[in-house]
């Protein structure tokens, strides 16, 4: 799949009435169904226009290419994901340890949830990876998972902490996506869910001991 070095990814306008909001969610809702059909490799914009009953130069009005159709789908997921994370570690209700068993959980299962809409934007990942939006949104991420790490392990010397820290994000993130590669029903996802809380919960108490 070839594609420009460096694609405009932002949107060319926001929509600012109902009408225009309701046009650019026919458009997204469209291209999720492409996306998700087609594939990457045949995720093109007279598609999306075509899925959704528009014309294209109506999509151009928003979006100035595929790039920025799938960046945008991509950003709204990581939204979801970021808000449900940071709803979950901010809630200071909770202790730590128990915080860290309802991430790992609901991570495990939005993981499993979002499977087949993540490997399709994976595929199309090289059109916006390299885009200044993306560090953003992954430092956004990074600096909320710090700080709860910080929480979670306040009297781990630093540059151990640093180490378990990515060590954990690592293996959720890794084995999330493994075991989200294939099918499972709500059961085993929630036992697999809290096995891996359970192992990584024991690796944390015996750092904090």
């Amino acid at each position: 799949m070839s594609f420009p070095a460096n694609p405009q990814i932002t949107t060319r306008k926001q929509p600012q009435q109902a009408r225009s909001n309701d046009l650019v969610n026919a458009i997204l809702q469209a291209a999720i169904q492409v996306l998700q059909t087609e594939g990457a490799q045949r995720f093109t914009t007279t598609r999306v226009a075509e899925r959704a009953g528009v014309s294209v130069g109506s999509l151009y009005q928003y979006f100035p290419n595929k790039a920025a159709i799938l960046f945008r789908l991509q950003t709204d997921e990581w939204q979801q994901t970021s808000d449900m994370l940071s709803a979950i570690l901010q809630n200071t209700q909770h202790q730590p340890m128990v915080r860290l068993r309802q991430m790992i959980v609901a991570f495990i299962q939005s993981e499993c949830e979002e499977a087949s809409m993540r490997q399709a934007l994976d595929d199309a990942a090289p059109l916006y990876r390299d885009a200044p939006e993306v560090a953003d949104a992954r430092a956004q991420t990074k600096a909320l998972y710090q700080q709860f790490m910080l929480e979670l392990m306040p009297d781990v010397e630093a540059k151990q902490r640093e180490i378990a820290s990515e060590l954990m994000m690592n293996t959720i993130k890794t084995v999330g996506k493994s075991f989200s590669d294939e099918s499972h029903g709500a059961a085993k996802i929630l036992a697999f869910s809290n096995a891996m809380a359970d192992m990584l919960c024991a690796y944390v108490e015996k750092l904090n001991t």
